[in-house]
């Protein structure tokens, strides 16, 4: 249930007075936007005179975090809040991290407090000396078998999540980290990893399918993200507690001691970035201890769900290089479920009641006071049974009748309020049809589907962590295998929006063509503009996992997909603002073949022939008409070198348009003769050759920016839309690319798609893995392979790929037929990411 919201006037309230304390517009929007912790705020500023203690913006950032905290908690008494503020304005604690830790500790240990403690487990004058900092990094990289260079990022990232150095300085970690590389491994390797690093992230990710050899071999930095931590210290399957020593026997006896997982999506929207990391945690916890991953879907609520939203869903798994153990539904326990429910009343642990969702709110507490209970939960166990069949035969209309939990009422716990485990819905099932008038909740599914399946590891997000108690109370309350609920934080990306809602009215009103608009940051959006579904599970396994959110800024998603790309995508040349250039010292059929790679520093991907002729184009912004000391490319009388191409160039005059005085031609001398000049830079250059087809001519080249203008939408005024970035689609028309596309083009389609098909082949032949029904969406190898796998960079321009909007004849064509341009064609290219960090500008 949603914490209670503020109202707009009380906002507006809170908005004064939190940046009294310090906080910017956007902060104070976002911490008055929860009534609980917004009044802890209040509280906090009004008994320490806040507004007059001349809090930077750090220090109200930190307060505001504590109130957070607190509202979390009612553990924590007025005199332990009082000492954590005394340390945030002393200035012991310093960052939200330590806050999260003081507020841990003060829920055990009350007043007084020791000090020293308190000081040790918050990080408060940590320090270690360059010795112990040298000596643990060492100790790691030994323990964790690390290669080499490829690896530094992923070190780095599991130093600073070990616990004895959980508060070390980040700066000091990484030179430490580069430091002991060196020594180990060479310092001259240093500059070598970039090329070679996504390489090793392009092996097979952890899939369900995995064998447990097979995920040895993978990337080196799974080992810390599966191993240590928040996973590291998962329990062993068979170590969950139960009530019947029985049940732990069957339970293993079933899964043969493995570890079983489960990926639970609801079949209502389109999955987001968010959901990576859930995807990435569940198949790959799974696939590292050589266990077995359902995908299942929560289908309760038929008023929501739409057949698109199950085949994206799979086909988005898949994708992402994950093969579903099986593929099941809640709706497939339907008859079980319902017969639990009648063991429950019969248990007296269920009710029939008949109050309006108004008065069970109202009875709730509305989760400010003690709740109260309902005036049905005393009735008789046969009356109860008797008004549970009268809701399943339709007797009764939505919201007249639901079947509640008999919890405790006296936990402090609201999931424990008796809770809701059937509604009456009138609405037709995608599977089940009008069989049902009745639907389970999630609250009541969720646990026993897990157990069903005999799940030894239900993972999930931190929301749930209050849910946690109740899943045990019906299991137990059932006597049934109960398995183990642990939750990781969630992953947001800041200045993003995944609420399906608010999309919806994005798509709807026409802010962006649809749920695929590569400016969104939902799954499929990403992969429509080229994002790779390798470089989304390194950003993920990159950030760890631990129970803390990750609130993470585009430009870092966007640094890590550039890192992943940086040795794997081929090198075209590419002309963004093509300007002619004619060398007049060679004949009209002058034509040199030139070799080039496809890239410098990995060979594997192989090299092309492009011609260079008498009239190439270059890009406009390589020409200048006034030199200066400080260019070093082209200009009237000035030479340049040409990437690849036999010798430099030298420009002898050129052309302008006489309405606008742009420059339109160019003329030039090729330096063949004699000792051509030495160039002081290089240019690229695509050359104008009919016969083999060059220049590839590109229609549209899409260059995206942010949808929203600030890392926090929801907290502008009147609402989100009005952050929304008038700026954030840059089309360019007429660029050119090499020739060498066609060919590159046609070969990424035939390598992922043999890829596909090995990866569906090798999943399908393990025995029992992958069934499921005739009405489970099946997707195709063919599927998973779209135009987005023609991936480039285009050299000194971005990160490209090929959208769908494009029509290319050729890759429709056998593969024994020289691919190129066909009549109807349509080329559109998605800028992935930029070369480098573009402040303000992003993917």
């Amino acid at each position: 249930m949603a914490p209670p919201k503020t109202d707009l006037a009380a906002s507006d309230t809170y908005i004064s007075l939190f940046k009294s304390i310090g906080l910017s517009q956007a902060k104070a929007a976002e911490a008055a936007k929860n009534a609980k912790s917004a009044n802890i705020l209040r509280n906090l500023i009004a008994s320490y005179d806040l507004t007059e203690a001349h809090l930077d913006e750090k220090q109200a950032t930190v307060v505001t975090a504590l109130a957070g905290q607190l509202a979390k908690t009612e553990s924590v008494e007025p005199s332990e809040q009082a000492f954590a503020v005394s340390a945030i304005l002393q200035g012991k604690l310093k960052s939200v991290d330590q806050v999260n830790a003081a507020v841990k500790y003060l829920e055990i240990f009350k007043a007084p407090i020791n000090e020293l403690e308190f000081d040790t487990e918050c990080g408060v004058g940590f320090s270690i000396t360059s010795e112990e900092l040298y000596d643990a990094i060492t100790s790691y990289i030994r323990e964790n078998s690390v290669t080499g260079w490829p690896n530094l990022g992923s070190v780095i990232s599991g130093v600073k999540a070990s616990p004895a150095l959980r508060w070390a300085n980040p700066l000091e970690v990484k030179n430490a980290v580069e430091k002991v590389f060196a020594e180990t491994f060479g310092a001259k390797e240093v500059a070598k990893p970039k090329a070679k690093d996504p390489k090793k992230e392009k092996a097979p990710q952890p899939t369900a399918t995995t064998s447990e050899s097979d995920s040895g071999s993978s990337s080196s930095n799974r080992k810390p993200v599966f191993e240590e931590g928040f996973m590291g210290a998962l329990h062993k399957p068979g170590e969950n507690p139960q009530i019947k020593p029985e049940l732990r026997e069957q339970h293993l006896r079933a899964t043969n001691g493995q570890v079983w997982t489960r990926f639970p999506p609801e079949p209502n929207g389109y999955l987001h970035i968010g959901h990576s990391k859930a995807i990435f945690v569940n198949f790959g916890y799974a696939a590292h201890h050589g266990g077995k991953c359902y995908l299942r879907f929560d289908d309760t609520n038929p008023e929501k769900e739409e057949a698109r939203y199950f085949e994206s869903i799979i086909e988005v798994v898949r994708w992402l290089g994950f093969e579903p153990w099986k593929i099941t539904y809640s709706s497939d326990y339907f008859d079980q479920l319902y017969n639990l429910a009648i063991e429950l009343i019969k248990r007296d642990k269920a009710y029939v009641c008949h109050c309006t969702q108004e008065q069970i709110k109202a009875d709730r507490g509305e989760k400010i006071s003690a709740p109260k209970a309902c005036v049905h939960r005393s009735r008789p166990i046969q009356e109860s049974l008797d008004e549970f069949k009268k809701m399943t035969d339709g007797y009764y209309r939505p919201k007249e009748a639901n079947l509640r939990m008999k919890m405790d009422l006296t936990d402090g716990n609201p999931q424990m309020w008796d809770l809701t485990a059937y509604r009456v819905l009138d609405a037709s099932h995608h599977r089940t049809l009008d069989k049902w008038k009745i639907y389970p909740t999630y609250d009541y599914t969720h646990c026993l589907v897990d157990s069903f399946e005999n799940i030894s590891h239900s993972l999930c997000t931190t929301e749930f962590i209050a849910s946690r108690q109740s899943y045990e109370w019906l299991c137990d309350a059932l006597d049934v295998y109960k398995p183990r609920q642990s939750e990781f934080g969630r992953l947001n990306l800041q200045g993003t929006i995944n609420s399906k809602r608010k999309i919806l009215q994005l798509v709807d009103e026409g802010y962006v063509s649809g749920w695929d608009d590569p400016r969104l940051y939902t799954l499929i959006a990403l992969r429509r503009r080229g994002v790779p579904p390798g470089a989304i599970l390194s950003f993920v396994s990159t950030l760890g996992v631990s129970t803390a959110a990750s609130n993470i800024q585009i430009a870092r998603f966007e640094q890590s997909v550039r890192q992943y790309l940086e040795g794997s995508a081929p090198r075209l040349f590419m002309v963004m603002r093509p300007l002619k250039v004619i060398i007049e010292n060679v004949s009209d059929d002058y034509l040199v073949m030139v070799d080039k790679p496809f890239h410098p520093k990995n060979p594997q991907l192989g090299s092309a022939q492009i011609p260079f002729t008498r009239t190439i184009y270059i890009d406009a912004d390589d020409f200048r008409l006034e030199d200066s000391k400080d260019y070093f490319r082209l200009a009237p009388g000035k030479s340049v070198g040409l990437f690849q191409a036999p010798y430099p160039i030298t420009c002898t005059s050129y052309k302008t348009d006489s309405a606008t005085g742009e420059v339109t031609e160019i003329f030039c001398r090729l330096e063949d003769s004699g000792t051509p000049p030495k160039p002081k830079a290089y240019i690229q250059w695509v050359a104008e050759h009919a016969s083999s087809g060059s220049p590839v001519r590109i229609d549209e080249t899409r260059i995206f920016h942010p949808l929203f203008k600030s890392d926090n939408p929801l907290a502008a005024v009147p609402d989100f839309k009005a952050d929304i970035s008038s700026n954030s689609m840059e089309v360019i028309k007429g660029a050119m690319v090499e020739v060498s596309f066609w060919p590159l083009a046609k070969r990424s389609i035939a390598d992922a798609l043999k890829e596909a098909r090995a990866r569906s082949a090798k999943a399908k032949a393990i025995p029992g893995a992958g069934s499921h029904d005739a009405n489970t969406p099946e997707v195709t190898p063919e599927q998973l392979v779209g135009k987005e796998c023609i991936r480039f960079q285009g050299l000194r321009v971005a990160y490209l790929a090929v959208d769908s909007d494009s029509r290319l004849g050729a890759l429709a064509e056998p593969s024994d037929v020289t691919p190129g341009v066909r009549q109807g064609d349509y080329l559109v290219l998605n800028r992935i990411a930029s070369l480098k960090e573009d402040a303000g500008k992003g993917m």
